[in-house]
């Protein structure tokens, strides 16, 4: 059965293409397992709450924007009949039935790690023409100057909105302020095989989401199994983006237990019982466009297990820094175990990648990562095994290691690859491909593996300590005076390369600029990474394969191109001749290609490129 919807619609339809419903919510509650619902062209203003999901990946619940329709889904209202003050300042008196039961504007943003750094924090947001304008906090930071602020005053039961528009006259704008707290997410769990398709999902007053807590993003699929999130247009969550991750409970947020109060939680949720192969995670997140959310792009504590997360442009995410916190990246995963980042832009955020805890059987492949401020990739208090491979990781900082069990092969890192010891926390491991809980144990150095990279930062791989467990490397190249570790026999050290580059990126496409020496496979045999070569983990004793358990075999490049399998270029790609520049983004031609309004205050240029470095 497919369900119609349009704006021209009415609830008291059938559904039809002829008698369209009208809300999308309508939909839902009549779809069953195998049908569609179809939303055709318009902006919806509502919260979609699914109350069911599909039985199987061959009996899912389809919800899709109808084809070639652009459809908008928005956490917001508009908001008109300003009142000008003085120069750039207006005000306007909001009702409190104009929110409903959740006012966002009087909701203050709070949780485990979320430091307000000495100021009070709304859920709230006001945009202006699709451009969200910042929080402020005080009258004399909005009457000053030209730079858009925003500002609430509480009244007895109302709100008072005060915004400096920044010359623009809101009677002749489209000024919006949200009201719904996610946009497309199950208020129970267990909504399961949900596929989410083609829209424009925006402007959310989402809460904190930290890893303690329940879990509520712009869409999220609430501690579930098998949703399809694909070619939609994420942005301007007040949080986070898409969250993957757990469910409620009454102990959420309690962090009296101090900074090891996240495994309190995985003691929880362990004992909860449910949080199996079999009946979580399993999602696939892909070819999406994710930006302008000021904690993370995706996140998710335990319920990102057994997911794909592939092809997704991922930008502009904790830029603001108005607040701070722990939970704040592109992608931000507890438990990722057997999950898979692959052939993800990640650019432009105050962190990339962050794995954190539990990082078991995952692998991060073929992404693209630059313009990043703190790192692109951080694997934390984790014992392995998990595999990075064929990455550009071209920040300041490529990769902060604070974990053991990793194997990093044919990567390009153009920042610093630095550790960080972590001696204290004790954290589990699972038995291979399972939740099933086979032990526990302190993060050792050492039990890591280098092979076949291309190391361009001076620091190069010094900084990965040997003892007390064997550290492996091997064929890694080191340009210019990057240093190679005391531990690797032979390394390929070219002093007289030139290890400047730079990123550049000109409307959807991303430019690499660096000389590669296709002569460097003449100095030297290099191995083809196996998981024979990588062997097992020290402490998990599992040894390094694919989420299936096939085993690794490294034979294809960035590009998915055949390696030489008797002696394969280092770095990311498969060399038979020199190369100055090349296009690494995007890899295939149908990686979703959208545009998106800017948050304010950044300039609207099409062109963005890193320093040369």
């Amino acid at each position: 059965m497919e369900y119609h919807i349009a704006l021209s619609g009415s609830d008291a339809n059938p559904g039809t293409a002829e008698k369209p419903l009208r809300t999308i919510q309508a939909g839902a509650d009549l779809a069953q397992p195998g049908d569609t619902v179809t939303v055709h062209e318009g902006v919806y203003r509502e919260r979609v709450d699914p109350p069911r999901g599909g039985t199987s990946d061959d009996q899912r619940i389809v919800y899709r924007a109808a084809p070639g329709e652009t459809v908008a889904i928005k956490g917001s209202e508009v908001l008109t009949g300003w009142t000008h003050v003085h120069g750039n300042v207006w005000t306007v008196t909001v009702l409190n039935d104009f929110f409903g039961v959740f006012n966002p504007f009087s909701n203050q943003l709070s949780g485990d790690w979320f430091f307000p750094q000495g100021k009070t924090h709304h859920s709230g947001a006001v945009f202006l023409n699709d451009e969200a304008i910042s929080e402020g906090f005080s009258m004399d930071e909005l009457f000053a100057g030209k730079k858009k602020k925003w500002l609430a005053k509480p009244l007895t039961w109302d709100i008072e909105l005060w915004v400096n528009f920044g010359g623009a006259d809101p009677n002749e704008a489209l000024v919006e302020v949200n009201t719904r707290q996610t946009v497309f997410y199950p208020s129970k769990p267990g909504i399961n095989y949900i596929t989410v398709r083609g829209f424009t999902l925006s402007q959310a007053a989402t809460p904190w989401s930290p890893p303690t807590t329940e879990q509520i993003g712009l869409i999220g699929v609430n501690w579930s199994k098998g949703w399809v999130i694909e070619n939609n247009t994420i942005t301007h969550s007040r949080c986070t983006g898409i969250t993957l991750g757990k469910y409620f409970d009454r102990d959420d947020g309690k962090i009296e237990y101090g900074f090891n109060a996240h495994y309190q939680t995985v003691k929880r949720v362990l004992a909860r019982g449910d949080w199996t192969k079999e009946n979580i995670g399993h999602h696939i997140i892909r070819n999406n466009h994710i930006a302008y959310c000021e904690q993370a792009g995706i996140v998710g504590s335990h319920g990102g297990s057994f997911c794909e997360i592939t092809g997704n442009v991922i930008h502009d995410i904790h830029v603001r820094q108005l607040f701070g916190g722990f939970e704040q990246a592109g992608i931000k995963l507890h438990a990722p175990v057997d999950t898979i980042l692959s052939n993800n832009l990640i650019y432009n955020c105050n962190m990339g990648v962050w794995l954190d805890w539990m990082t078991q059987g995952a692998r991060v492949s073929q992404n693209v990562m630059y313009g990043n401020k703190n790192w692109d990739l951080f694997v934390e208090i984790s014992h392995g095994p998990y595999l990075v491979d064929h990455n550009l990781l071209m920040s300041n900082v490529s990769l902060l290691d604070s974990a053991q069990g990793g194997a990093y092969a044919h990567n390009l890192f153009g920042g610093a690859v630095r550790k960080r010891k972590e001696a204290m926390r004790i954290t589990p491991y699972f038995k291979p491909h399972s939740t099933e809980v086979a032990g526990e144990g302190k993060v050792l150095d050492g039990d890591e593996r280098f092979y076949n990279n291309i190391v361009l930062h001076e620091n190069g791989l010094a900084a990965i300590p040997a003892e007390p467990q064997e550290l492996a490397m091997g064929g890694n190249v080191y340009l210019y005076r990057a240093k190679p570790s005391s531990v690797e026999k032979d390394p390929v050290c070219e002093v007289h390369a030139d290890n400047r580059f730079s990123i550049s990126q000109k409307n959807s496409e991303v430019t690499l600029d660096l000389k590669l020496d296709a002569a460097w496979s003449q100095k030297r045999k290099f191995q083809l990474v196996t998981s024979e070569l990588l062997g097992k983990t020290e402490l998990v004793g599992q040894g390094f394969d694919l989420p299936d358990g096939s085993p690794v075999e490294l034979t294809t490049d960035y590009f998915d191109k055949p390696r030489n399998r008797e002696n394969p270029f280092p770095g990311p790609f498969e060399l038979f001749e020199s190369i100055t520049s090349l296009k690494v983004w995007p890899v295939k031609d149908e990686v979703l290609q959208v545009e998106v309004n800017r948050q304010e205050d950044e300039e609207d240029d099409e062109e963005n490129e890193t320093q040369p470095r």
